[in-house]
């Protein structure tokens, strides 16, 4: 795992000295600890940092081809690099080290930009073809790597995180009020957009060519989720099952690949319980644990690491939140408002003390249906049902009235959660229960002055993957739109974030290429059925851990953050209603005042758009956008 970064210039720019290309570098030193390298080649700068997995002695970046026209710097791994070594080794081409970074340069020197296609793993990759002019940026089919770019007149910067381009000096810092208003509506920035004006993510299964003379550009998608499946009255049930349970399989053994040691994050759910069967008894496990039971999956974790007969590492964290959100902000250039970075980081930092490498069971839920919201989208028809003076006038209004519990979930929390989605537009399908701030909420926080700003709805994104989803059923249809918007740009950019926060590379074998095509070719009824969630995956992991630890109730992987504004993490509410403690010009302080008053009085649960606001202040101070 390494992090990379350059800056390219086009026509007739000059490029900067080399001291920024090592200024950019050094910005995501957390990425790459173990070693740095360069790339120096008018008109084209770029440079890595290197966490040593594979190759330990000779895996140094850049690495080049046999005559040194092609390089390469490169973040991530190529899990089915040795069926490539050795079909390019039939082909004559013959390699210098043991690393997947060289199968990259022989690969694309046999198919050309084609050579994107033919990896499995996750990667962000910058290559120059000085012979034919030209650099290509490249992004992992399911985003799980990150890459950012910046078109700047005669220069194109790129990096692996936001910090390493505007080490440039190169970018400038303008906020896009657009994006703010995404932001607080989702709790992430939908892709291509950033909080910043200049910057764009290049998204996944995204290739970049440009042009080393004319300053072209050109954006090609490479990879895309396949067609809808065909319907089927009746799916064969036992033949997924034993399909998708062979292909996890061969997933996580692709991606126990390591020159170094390796472990799995393990909560004791059904995705990171198949991923942990799939290690064998030699696994070693990491899960934290939280005071509040309702938030403490531990002894489900225990209980499964104890069946399967894995070392299991557990820590009872009682952290000091405040000084924690200062560490983690440094890594949230990129910002969500997703509050399950604190228990990922921690379980992070707890494994690397123990390995280098660990597995995850990121992507489950949106291959296979695992949210409450894909049920609450098949409810919401019923609900609507009902006459509207007893949903508008006696259930929504008698639901406000009773305190939020300050449990996780519980009766009283899903109801009122549910009644809040279901009076959004229908239109948002199973996205209204991801949304945190409605068009009242945003007319009444926003100034006329920063509302007036905004030109691009915040709905855009949703609606772009609903229609891109045109022919799926609406089951399918809301696993895409989630695997497009949701899974990465909140849920990886978590992971990739707070896993290099600790210097850990994080895998998530359910998002393998043959995983995925499978899932998004099984048909709808075995992702959710009568109101089940994930019911085949179930019986997948049914096969290897008690039916018990698979059929209890869903829980998440979340703190207590609704409580924890109310007391440790009061003096950050409490910094917004002080002079300079919101941007200037941008929200109305009445507004956010009520809000937190409300909060903490325990009138309502204001946690997401409180700690989104939080997020976003520390954001906008610490990078002066």
């Amino acid at each position: 795992m390494c992090g990379i970064a350059g800056v390219l210039t086009l026509g007739r720019g000059e490029l900067p000295e080399p001291p920024v290309l090592v200024r950019m570098t050094d910005a995501i030193e957390h990425r790459g600890p173990d070693d740095a390298g360069f790339h120096m080649a008018p008109p084209v700068m770029m440079g890595m940092r290197r966490l040593a997995i594979i190759d330990l002695e000779t895996g140094h970046q850049p690495i080049a081809n046999e005559d040194g026209t092609i390089h390469v710097v490169f973040n991530g791994e190529i899990y089915n690099y040795r069926e490539l070594r050795a079909e390019l080794e039939a082909r004559g081409h013959v390699f210098k080290t043991r690393s997947d970074t060289e199968v990259i340069v022989h690969l694309y020197e046999e198919e050309g930009p084609g050579f994107a296609r033919r990896l499995n793993g996750m990667f962000a990759i910058a290559l120059h073809d000085q012979a034919r002019r030209r650099v290509l940026l490249v992004r992992d089919q399911v985003g799980i790597k990150p890459l950012f770019v910046a078109r700047l007149g005669t220069h194109l910067v790129f990096g692996s995180e936001i910090k390493s381009l505007l080490a440039s000096n190169l970018v400038p810092r303008e906020l896009d009020l657009d994006a703010l208003a995404e932001f607080l509506t989702w709790e992430y920035v939908p892709a291509p957009a950033t909080l910043f004006k200049a910057i764009r993510k290049l998204e996944p299964g995204t290739l970049l060519s440009i042009g080393l003379d004319d300053g072209s550009v050109a954006e090609q998608r490479y990879w895309d989720l396949p067609p809808p499946c065909a319907a089927s009255a009746e799916p064969d049930e036992a033949g997924w099952v034993e399909r998708i349970d062979g292909l996890l399989h061969e997933a996580v053994q692709r991606q126990l690949v390591s020159d170094v040691p390796l472990g799995a994050l393990l909560s004791g759910g059904v995705d990171s319980s198949i991923v942990v069967a799939g290690m064998g008894p030699d696994a070693l496990t990491f899960s934290i644990g939280f005071d509040d039971p309702s938030y403490d999956e531990v002894p489900h974790a225990k209980r499964v690491a104890s069946h399967l007969g894995v070392r299991h590492e557990v820590e009872m964290v009682h952290p000091d939140v405040r000084d924690l959100f200062g560490h983690l902000m440094r890594f949230m250039d990129d910002p969500i408002a997703d509050v399950s970075i604190f228990p990922t980081y921690m379980v992070s930092r707890l494994a690397r003390r123990h390995v280098t490498v660990a597995l995850s069971g990121d992507g489950g839920d949106e291959l296979f249906g695992g949210y409450d919201g894909y049920v609450a989208q098949a409810a919401a028809a019923r609900f609507q049902r009902l006459p509207g003076f007893l949903r508008n006038g006696v259930i929504a209004p008698t639901l406000a009235l009773i305190p939020p519990s300050p449990q996780k979930k519980g009766l009283v929390n899903k109801a009122k959660r549910f009644v809040e989605g279901a009076g959004l537009d229908p239109a948002l399908g199973h996205a209204r229960w991801r949304l945190f701030a409605d068009q009242a909420l945003r007319s009444r926080l926003f100034t006329a002055e920063a509302a007036g700003a905004m030109t691009r709805p915040v709905e855009a994104h949703i609606e772009r993957y609903h229609e891109a989803a045109a022919g799926r059923d609406p089951v399918d249809t809301a696993l895409f739109v989630d695997f497009k918007s949701y899974l990465v740009d909140n849920c990886l950019v978590k992971s990739d974030r707070m896993s290099m926060a600790a210097s850990l590379e994080l895998r998530v074998p359910f998002l393998d290429m043959e995983v995925v095509e499978a899932a998004f070719s099984m048909p709808s009824a075995l992702k959710l059925r009568g109101g089940q969630t994930k019911p085949l995956l179930k019986k997948v992991a049914a096969r290897h851990v008690p039916s018990d630890a698979v059929y209890r109730t869903k829980q998440g992987f979340s703190i207590p953050m609704k409580n924890w504004l109310k007391a440790e993490l009061r003096p950050l509410l409490e910094e917004l209603r002080s002079p300079g403690g919101l941007a200037e010009g941008l929200f109305q302080r009445a507004t956010v005042s009520r809000l937190i008053d409300e909060h903490l009085a325990n009138r309502a649960n204001h946690a997401h758009i409180l700690w989104a606001l939080v997020v976003f202040q520390d954001w906008r101070q610490r990078w002066g956008a």
